[in-house]
């Protein structure tokens, strides 16, 4: 039987982690949650799991010092909103990295790997791995300014600082701003890797809000946010897994 324990100081996404866990591998031993650094180490010391998955960013003692702390045994899977992170993560010799949200299909991977015990093999992984072999620096991502939008002979060209938020539907996205609605024929992910995370955050699988629209977000008997944007009439619901965006607003 295979033992872990989470540590994220987010209860709510260290909950649905371990729900997430349940389903894609149900023969996983959850040992104990932890909601800091200190708590984690405490953790690991009393039960010595065989995975242990580590926010980065924790109170106490980040993920990263957590790790290198740990027994050889113990495999490291860092859990975080923050990709900068990555390098730091795979000096720390991480097993696997996922970005929060994680998704289903993503978690899936990483456990086909540590119950293979086979190297990380994700082309973006792998990538990152190159940067610090080479210690070359990481160049600044081209972040999307423009949204050309096409009617008839006629193109438009919207600032996404204007955009409200952005609503996906399969191929297609709706893009809303405070005087109309157009269709751009991007997926919400590809619109998600051309922004800026820091103005523009996912809220729902299918919804990207600019926060600066944000006016409120009041909490519901689930946990998510139903959040007022500017000039809208129709509010817009997080997600479960998106929540804690909003957590301290």
């Amino acid at each position: 039987m295979t033992t872990a324990i989470i540590a994220d100081d987010e209860r709510n996404l260290a909950n649905h982690l371990q729900r997430q866990l349940g389903t894609v591998w149900p023969t996983l031993t959850i040992q104990g949650i932890a909601n800091n650094g200190p708590e984690a180490l405490a953790l690991i010391q009393q039960h010595h799991p065989d995975v242990a998955f580590l926010d980065i960013r924790m109170p106490g003692m980040t993920g990263l010092e957590v790790a290198r702390n740990l027994p050889a045994r113990t495999r490291v899977v860092f859990v975080t909103a923050f990709d900068q992170y990555a390098i730091d993560a795979f000096e720390a010799a991480a097993t696997d990295y996922l970005l929060k949200p994680v998704s289903e299909e993503r978690l899936r991977a990483c456990v086909s790997r540590l119950v293979g015990r086979s190297q990380v093999q994700n082309v973006d992984i792998g990538r990152l791995l190159d940067q610090l072999t080479n210690r070359q620096p990481m160049q600044p991502p081209q972040r999307l300014r423009w949204l050309r939008v096409g009617h008839a002979d006629t193109t438009r060209l919207i600032d996404v600082d204007d955009v409200l938020f952005f609503q996906s539907d399969s191929k297609y996205t709706s893009v809303v701003t405070d005087q109309r609605e157009d269709v751009v024929r991007m997926t919400i992910k590809e619109l998600e890797d051309g922004l800026d995370p820091e103005q523009f955050w996912r809220v729902h699988r299918g919804v990207i809000v600019n926060a600066r629209a944000v006016v409120e977000a009041r909490k519901d008997l689930r946990g998510r946010f139903v959040l007022e944007i500017r000039g809208r009439n129709e509010p817009l619901r997080t997600s479960e897994a998106y929540a804690h965006l909003f957590r301290h607003m």
